[in-house]
């Protein structure tokens, strides 16, 4: 697995310089570079990792779920770049790639029995 795609949380919740998440969301572009930072002073969960725009502004966090592996992924340097996917409706989609493999945008994306969704074709593993 050299690519990943990741849905950003905690979008509706105010940056300290106050700044607006979502608007900056809006303002993104696919495949614009965005910037995961850990916060291991993180009040709520030292495994935070905080997702940055092109331009500076947090858009939000890496799921809780996912924090952890994320973490380690960056530690180890297994973390190539991230990109700015997509909007969604718990905030955003961003896409890593790693081990060497610089992240790209999926190819295609395939449209569903509705027009409005969309389902990008990423392996998920099941929950355990």
């Amino acid at each position: 697995m050299s690519q990943l795609s990741l849905i950003i949380v905690g979008t509706d919740h105010p940056n300290k310089d106050r700044t607006n998440r979502r608007s900056e969301i809006l303002w993104s572009h696919p495949g614009e570079e965005v910037h995961l930072v850990p916060e291991p002073r993180n009040p709520v969960d030292h495994q935070a990792v905080a997702v940055f725009s092109t331009r500076g502004v947090q858009i939000g966090y890496v799921r809780a779920e996912q924090c952890q592996l994320i973490r380690s992924y960056l530690t180890r340097g297994r973390i190539t770049g991230a990109i700015f996917q997509d909007q969604h409706e718990k905030g955003a989609i961003i896409r890593i790639g790693m081990d060497g493999e610089a992240p790209n945008l999926p190819e295609v994306a395939l449209k569903s029995a509705s027009e409005d969704s969309v389902f990008y074709p990423d392996w998920m593993p099941p929950d355990e």
